[in-house]
């Protein structure tokens, strides 16, 4: 297995991917030119749940310093109740940093209602991508409100700590009978955390991820936490190159759970290892 180390030295990255030098980030560095990570047919972004701390123009400020222009949108930054003027608002803060907002979640759904109002919140926003995680038995309502909305529905994976969709598998077993566009959001965190391996399971089920959370975690069990991205126990190159075999489309999303107060530096560690892999895997 390629070191960690290895892999930056090849990319010529680590955290000079993202510019980590005595100049950290320059503000202007959002209008800069492409910097071909988008050639990929999957996109580098960042989950909305990153930035739980921050207010959305902080998170934005973040977002330009790491050159990632891909949202997947929480409500605390655009709440479920917001109007169509606070959503055009909105919009066009994200675009003052060349970033879009790609889908909305997770959101938890515990009864239709919740289900109605995702939907709706969905539409306003103007996204086709919701991340939810509905109860068992509102599966059937879930299916219904694809059917209506012609969205994807990508459930999101929790590991050993909540009872519902510990892994990919536990999601594909429930949903295999229901409408193609109601899938998964593969938190490879968890489902290493969850005793299963993502690269398999991102090969086995690819037809039906539609969201993917990259991050590392320090062990293959419930007691592994949050660490930057290459530090871990996942196989970061190998995940790139399935993503790659299997012509995922969909974003990975940095969910970085460690630091909340304070993540930059982890953040940008983690973004950089990430845009490391994915040129030293380049064939």
């Amino acid at each position: 297995m390629t070191t960690r180390r290895e892999f930056i030295k090849r990319a010529g990255v680590g955290l000079a991917a993202v510019g980590a030098a005595p100049t950290l980030f320059p503000e202007e560095l959002h209008a800069r030119p492409s910097t071909g990570f988008e050639k990929d047919i999957f996109k580098v972004s960042m989950a909305g749940y990153s930035f739980a701390k921050f207010n959305l123009e902080d998170s934005l400020k973040m977002m330009r310093r790491m050159d990632v222009h891909y949202l997947c949108i929480k409500d605390f930054h655009l709440p479920l109740d917001s109007t169509d003027e606070q959503i055009k608002a909105f919009h066009a803060q994200l675009a003052e940093s060349n970033v879009t907002g790609y889908g909305v979640g997770p959101i938890y759904m515990r009864a239709e209602a919740e289900i109605d109002r995702a939907f709706a919140y969905a539409k306003r926003v103007g996204v086709t991508l919701i991340v939810g995680v509905p109860n068992y038995e509102l599966l059937p309502y879930v299916d219904k409100k694809v059917k209506e909305y012609d969205f994807r529905y990508a459930i999101h994976i929790h590991g050993p700590d909540i009872k519902e969709y510990p892994n990919a598998k536990d999601v594909i077993d429930h949903v295999k009978d229901l409408d193609p566009r109601i899938g998964l959001c593969l938190d490879v965190g968890h489902d290493v955390r969850a005793g299963f391996d993502p690269v398999d399971d991102l090969k086995n089920y690819h037809e039906r991820v539609f969201d993917i959370h990259i991050k590392d975690v320090t062990a293959a069990g419930k007691e592994g936490k949050t660490c930057e991205m290459g530090r871990g126990v996942i196989d970061i190159p190998a995940f790139v190159r399935m993503l790659r075999s299997v012509k995922y489309t969909g974003a990975c999303s940095l969910e970085f759970e460690k630091d909340m107060t304070d993540p930059l530096a982890g953040l940008a560690e983690s973004i950089g290892y990430f845009k490391g892999v994915i040129t030293a895997t380049k064939s």
